[in-house]
């Protein structure tokens, strides 16, 4: 009877401060399991607007509002996500068969609607406003800012290798383009007198115009290896004075506008002109901030280099 007693007493000892703990420890495992669930999701990105936005899952159907962002979801081999683009959207040519939704200005949120996505894309034109209009419609929105730097692509590509899944394909591409850059860099150390470079924006009788100190264009230049003739300029407009005063060594131009710029007066009196160191480039290349741009900084680094071999 003792010894009943006792082991009753005993058992009694042990299990409430068992049964305690496993109440304590359940309690904590569910509420564990509940954030858990709350914060079940895809990614969540703070961007360009430094608004946060959370993608409940990987994004199937995405509408891209930017050419930069259009390139280089293919570059990332993701363009089977894309289910409308704009008008400006026109690289690679596969782009002819994606659905095209307009300019970038006043967008026609039906039609944004009508498509069905699960996120938008946008680049710095798009304004805030027309973001809540989008927003109003319960479609997520990420603004990824075109930055006026080769380093700004770098980021862009990583940043939508998150989006699209597709962070190691992202990391190899943008590992490709610093490598590039390095290449072009150590092959122009050393003490050497860099060549004047114009890259002819606009031409003609409505005026002359070239890439300013800090635009993009600025850098291509500078990263190649030249010294932009547009440096000391506040804005794009330049004075045909102050063109031929630089008369640059190298010129670079689109090459639809190449062969009416070396015959047009007098553009035809520059010294590069004359001695044939006029060179077509790719539009796409130079004009837009883009993964491209390695190949005009690739392009006018080879011309400088046959320039200052001579």
């Amino acid at each position: 009877m003792i010894n009943t007693i006792f082991n009753f007493k005993l058992r009694r000892k042990i299990t409430f401060p068992l049964l305690l703990f496993f109440l304590i420890f359940s309690l904590a495992n569910c509420h564990t399991k509940e954030k858990e669930k709350k914060e079940n999701y895809f990614l969540k990105h703070v961007d360009s607007y430094q608004r946060e936005t959370i993608l409940k899952s990987e994004p199937q159907r995405i509408i891209s509002l930017s050419p930069a962002i259009t390139e280089i979801i293919f570059l990332l081999d993701s363009e089977e996500k894309l289910v409308g683009i704009t008008d400006f959207c026109n690289y690679p040519p596969e782009t002819k068969f994606i659905k095209k939704i307009g300019g970038l200005l006043n967008l026609n949120i039906e039609t944004l609607v009508a498509l069905q996505p699960d996120l938008i894309l946008i680049g710095s034109i798009i304004g805030k406003e027309e973001i809540e209009k989008i927003e109003k419609m319960n479609i997520p929105v990420i603004a990824i800012r075109e930055e006026n730097r080769v380093n700004g692509v770098i980021n862009s590509i990583q940043i939508l290798g998150k989006i699209l899944n597709k962070d190691s394909l992202a990391l190899a591409t943008a590992q490709n383009i610093e490598q590039q850059l390095t290449k072009i860099n150590f092959a122009d150390e050393g003490e050497k007198t860099k060549p004047k470079v114009y890259y002819v924006v606009g031409f003609g009788d409505g005026g002359d115009y070239s890439a300013p100190k800090n635009s993009h264009i600025d850098e291509i230049i500078t990263l190649a290896g030249g010294i932009n003739i547009g440096k000391e300029l506040v804005n794009w407009n330049i004075s045909r004075e102050y063109l031929f005063q630089e008369n640059p060594d190298l010129i670079f131009i689109r090459k639809e506008d190449h062969a009416s710029f070396i015959k047009t007066f007098p553009y035809s009196q520059l010294i590069a002109v004359k001695k044939n160191h006029v060179y077509p480039i790719e539009s796409g290349w130079i004009d837009i901030v883009s993964p491209r741009n390695i190949e005009a900084i690739t392009l006018i680094h080879s011309h400088i280099e046959k320039f200052e071999s001579k």
